[in-house]
Parts: structure tokens; sequence; C-alpha cells
């Protein structure tokens, strides 16, 4: 239970981050996506089930937070959560390269999934600029933060186990 709630609280946060104190970095030409690093995360370590439960989480907070359609974000990180999930017999504590290339394919299927549905159909066709301009800052910033947020959630999980361990 502490698990959970830590890891609903790291999400929060997350979010605050992302689009609170990111923003006011002037030398940053883009954010990484928190929250999208912690939904796959989650889903990557903890199974199908639990990343997409930490996904449906995670969308509502974007849906609460950005305006739009309502489910707009929910439907797409409870996918990421699931379908990283399905990782979870290659997950091992040390290995980094699957986690990061699991961040460059979820922020790329997250930048593809907004293009589509945000510019394409509203008849915004200049991909070019939106690829050097919002996908390629962004893909790069999330994968080097993945190095770093994937480390420390890791070593947060491994104290946590031991805690748990230790009732037992």
């Amino acid at each position: 239970m502490k698990r959970i709630i830590l890891n609903l609280l790291l999400m929060i946060l997350a979010l605050t981050v992302q689009n609170c104190v990111f923003p006011l970095i002037p030398f940053l030409a883009a954010t990484p996506n928190l929250l999208l690093i912690l939904t796959f995360s989650f889903g990557f370590i903890y199974g199908r089930k639990a990343g997409m439960y930490y996904g449906l989480f995670a969308g509502i907070l974007l849906d609460l937070f950005y305006s739009g359609p309502f489910g707009f974000y929910t439907l797409l990180f409870m996918n990421i959560g699931y379908f990283n999930g399905i990782c979870t017999k290659y997950y091992y504590e040390d290995y980094i390269t699957l986690p990061l290339i699991l961040s460059l394919i979820n922020e790329l299927v997250y930048n593809v999934y907004i293009y589509v549905l945000r510019f394409l159909i509203r008849s915004r066709l200049d991909i070019l600029y939106y690829t050097k301009e919002i996908v390629i800052p962004e893909t790069i910033f999330t994968v080097v933060t993945t190095l770093l947020i994937y480390r420390f959630f890791l070593f947060t999980n491994r104290r946590l186990e031991e805690m748990e361990n230790r009732r037992d």
C-alpha cells in the first residue's frame, strides 16, 4: 500500500514539475515528459495491470490539467502502461538499454498521437516543422531524463521492497 501511495505522489509531483517548473527554465527548448517516463516504468516493472492503472491515473491528471476532450490522454497513457507491461518478462533491474528504447518508442508514439489527433485533423500539415521543433527536442530530453528518473525509481523501489521483506 505504501508503494502505491508513493507512486501516485510521484506522479503528482512529476505533473507539477513538468507543467509548472520546467516551462520557467529559460534554456530548455522542450520539457521532458515525466508522466510518460513514470507510466512506462511502472508498466515495465510491475506488469500490464499495474501499468494500465498507473496510466489511467496519469491520463486523468493530464486530462484535468489540459483542456480538450476528457479521456484523450487517458486512453493513450493506459495503452502505454499496458503495452509496456508486456515487457515485464524481460525486466532486469540493472538493465538500462530496454528502458531507454521503450522511452524512445513511447515518446514517438505519444508525439504521433498528438500530431494526428490535434494537428492533422485540423489541416495543419507541416509535419517537418512539428518534428524539428517539438518531437526531436522533446524526445532527446525525455530519453536523457529517463536515465536519471529510472535509476531513482529503481532505488526507491528496492528500498520499499526491503522494508516490506523486513516486515514479513
